[in-house]
């Protein structure tokens, strides 16, 4: 309980490896029916971080991307690097989400769930913004391909 409302311990890691983590816990936990393939990349991704709460975002993405497709789809995770920051980019083939809703689904209380609160997306990007200096957002999303959520955090060089 003590340390609760104090600041996470950020410490250098390596992208992949906290990524590759917490796909692989998830999937042995979804649907077989639901393909999650990584695309990890081929250079080593050093950044700050608290890995238990990286890997929280993450398991929440992949949440959100598996109620998304209702059962059956793909989920895409990519790793990569652009302009002196790291990115993870979490693609899935489900629902599409409408432009005007990219900015107010991080809001608490937005949910298209029957339950839920709506508060996993604003504390990921709270803890992404706030604890990890980087950013959280919708990249992408178009009727019968999906939608792409992109984090990126700086790069320790």
């Amino acid at each position: 309980f003590s340390k609760i409302g104090s600041k996470p311990q950020m410490e250098q890691d390596e992208l992949n490896k906290v990524v590759e983590r917490s796909s692989s816990y998830m999937s042995s936990r979804i649907s077989s029916r639901i393909s999650l393939t990584r695309n990890m990349c081929n250079r080593e991704l050093s950044v700050k971080l608290s890995a238990p709460l990286f890997e929280w975002v993450m398991e929440n993405l992949i949440k959100n991307a598996v109620d998304a497709m209702e059962g059956t789809g793909a989920i895409n995770i990519t790793t990569g690097e652009e302009r002196g920051m790291a990115f993870v980019e979490v693609a899935d083939t489900g629902k599409k989400k409408k432009r005007k809703n990219f900015k107010t689904i991080f809001n608490p209380g937005y949910t298209t769930k029957k339950r839920g609160w709506g508060l996993g997306l604003t504390l990921a990007k709270r803890i992404i913004e706030q604890y990890h200096s980087g950013k959280i957002y919708v990249r992408a999303s178009e009727p019968g391909v999906g939608t792409t959520f992109r984090i990126d955090i700086p790069l320790n060089q």
